[in-house]
């Protein structure tokens, strides 16, 4: 996955199920399906909250720094798991030695920022399929970086499960 001359594709993923599956589908179809003749190298981004992000910006009179420094604890051990579960999942489809970095902060500001950092040509995010009114409150990651981000943007959206009679 070394070879620059290829485009970088840089795949986002959180702990949900819709960046896995997006990183699945990406795999499966740029990947898997051509063989050791990639078209593209593989990158991914992992964005981890701050522990001040469960407290807002102000953060409440009587957080100490020990509870900070726990939540901290806990969110490194969080980030760690979600890289074993990407190298795991490459694995499986028999695609290796894929870079994944962890940063923290806000993920519209770390993908944007490793979009830049790394050349990214194409983005690919999953998409959390929020309603109208989530999606203002939540704010989504997907539109900001429509907005923000400088490579082509791939959302990868789970299909709907079906019930079966």
């Amino acid at each position: 996955m070394g070879d620059t001359s290829k485009p970088l594709m840089l795949v986002a993923v959180d702990d949900s199920n819709h960046s896995f599956f997006a990183l699945e589908w990406a795999l499966d179809n740029f990947f898997v399906s051509v063989g050791s003749n990639h078209l593209f190298r593989l990158m991914v981004i992992h964005a981890r909250p701050t522990p001040t992000t469960f407290f807002g910006f102000g953060g409440p009179g009587t957080t100490s720094t020990d509870v900070i420094s726990l939540m901290d604890f806990d969110s490194k051990k969080a980030a760690q798991k979600i890289i074993e579960k990407v190298k795991d999942t490459c694995s499986k489809k028999s695609v290796h030695n894929v870079p994944v970095e962890s940063v923290e902060g806000d993920p519209r500001d770390v993908i944007t920022e490793a979009v830049d950092k790394h050349h990214a040509d194409i983005l690919v995010l999953g998409s959390h399929g929020y309603g109208a009114v989530k999606r203002v409150v939540l704010g989504s990651v997907s539109d900001y970086c429509a907005h923000h981000c400088s490579c082509s943007i791939m959302i990868v959206k789970k299909p709907k499960t079906q019930v079966l009679n």
